[in-house]
């Protein structure tokens, strides 16, 4: 009889209003964070748990809404943890990114400055507008990092290094195939 009312009484008590609210709360910090783009899957599971503690609220569960906070806000703390490894380690990416990107810019331009008189001319100007684009696209990769958008600015750098990179091949002179003559 004790057990019945026990199970009773916890089926009827009051909605765990406290919990959710800090689930939400964690939620709000890790999203702050960064853990929607550093921790996707960690984050996407908490904000789960937490609809499905306002939907077992809803039916009037509030004993499987009280474990579904719980869970939401573990998930979004665990979340909040990542992102700063994640985020630390994207960090690094991108300054690699970057100055792999910078040194590429520098070597095509000496490279453009050099085979100035020797290049195919089309080769040449198609070398300077890459150039041209691609500071602004170095830039533009600075600016993502300055933001902490380390993965926008990766993508970008490493994409203008490629694009220097093929331009600068282009201007490589072409070498004679004729062999030496033997005596």
């Amino acid at each position: 009889m004790a057990l019945l009312s026990a199970v009773s009484g916890a089926a009827c008590g009051d909605p765990p209003e406290k919990e959710m609210q800090q689930a939400q709360g964690a939620i709000d910090a890790a999203r702050a964070a960064g853990a929607d783009q550093y921790a996707r899957v960690e984050f996407s599971a908490a904000e789960d748990a937490l609809k499905r503690a306002r939907d077992a609220v809803d039916e009037r569960d509030y004993r499987a809404a009280l474990n579904a906070a719980l869970d939401a806000r573990e998930r979004a703390q665990t979340a909040a943890k990542d992102t700063v490894n994640a985020k630390a380690t994207a960090r690094a990416e991108a300054e690699k990114a970057l100055t792999a990107a910078s040194s590429a810019l520098a070597e095509a331009r000496a490279r453009t400055r050099l085979e100035a008189g020797r290049a195919n001319p089309r080769a040449l100007a198609a070398a300077r507008r890459a150039i041209s684009d691609d500071e602004t696209a170095v830039q533009e990769a600075r600016t993502a990092f300055e933001r902490g958008d380390y993965p926008a600015s990766t993508e970008k750098a490493k994409a203008a290094t490629a694009r220097l990179r093929a331009s600068t091949r282009d201007l490589e002179p072409t070498t004679s195939t004729t062999g030496r003559r033997r005596h």
